[in-house]
């Protein structure tokens, strides 16, 4: 099996995460680019002693840690309004930790290979994970609608963003409820699921709310791989069914990072 054969099905996963660490589909898909320009220039230099997964992401990680200090230096003028907030969040949050907390709870990496990826130590990912949560959570609250049709998730969803200590609006398991709960109380973050009660899509459900407002989304599906095909508009911020409840914080943590709303003053 080829080089690129191998690499292949990680290709979604690694847009995730990198959307998720940038805060950006444009961001993040600029620099999954960037790192298989870099494989492709020099196969030979593609880590052989792991498996394809994780030399795919320690050649992405080489590209991120060796351009972050450059963006870190910028002043919020010169970028895009998202990344003037990045910065002010990243101010009070080192990448290192950022990057340690999705590794280990969004990509599901066990802290050993998480500290093979960022060149630390498994005791100080966890340290590092451990600080993340700690001080996003103290940046961020808002109040969370979600869609989901299933009531045992919506109410394990429900409980997850209390405990992280946010407020519900409400849950809505059609297009027509998220659409009119939404226009009534207008939340500062929306889970939703892709597959609705009636049949209908949260999707569309989504695209309906933010043609009114924006806000920060985060869909909710079984079936990743149908939305992260890089031949369309993909979300920032996904979900994989079933799903870990640290995962699911971590998602929230990293939606909120990048929302202006909840940018201490």
């Amino acid at each position: 099996m080829s080089l690129g054969q191998q690499l292949a099905p990680h290709l979604p996963l690694l847009r995730r995460y990198a959307r998720a660490l940038t805060g950006s589909q444009v961001e993040g898909d600029r620099y999954v680019r960037a790192a298989l320009e870099a494989i492709v220039a020099a196969p030979d230099e593609f880590p052989r002693d792991v498996d394809a997964r994780l030399g795919l992401y320690r050649t992405f990680q080489a590209i991120w840690q060796s351009t972050q200090w450059d963006d870190a230096e910028a002043t919020d003028e010169s970028g895009s309004d998202q990344e003037s907030i990045a910065r002010r969040r990243l101010s009070r949050l080192t990448p290192l930790s950022r990057q340690a907390l999705l590794l280990t709870t969004v990509e599901g990496f066990p802290p050993e290979d998480a500290a093979y990826l960022i060149g630390e130590d498994a005791a100080r990912v966890a340290e590092l994970v451990a600080e993340a949560v700690q001080e996003i959570e103290r940046q961020t609250r808002t109040r969370v609608m979600i869609i989901e049709d299933e009531p045992l998730i919506a109410m394990d969803l429900e409980q997850i963003v209390r405990d992280l200590g946010h407020d519900v609006t409400g849950v809505a398991v059609t297009r027509d409820e998220a659409v009119a709960l939404a226009m009534e109380d207008r939340p500062g973050l929306v889970l939703a699921d892709i597959q609705l009660a009636d049949d209908s899509s949260g999707i569309d459900a989504v695209k309906d709310i933010l043609a009114e407002f924006s806000v920060p989304v985060i869909f909710i599906t079984a079936f990743p791989e149908r939305l992260l095909t890089g031949e369309r508009p993909e979300p920032t911020f996904l979900i994989t069914k079933p799903f870990q409840r640290e995962t699911v914080k971590a998602t929230i943590s990293q939606a909120l990072f990048f929302d202006e709303a909840t940018v201490p003053a």
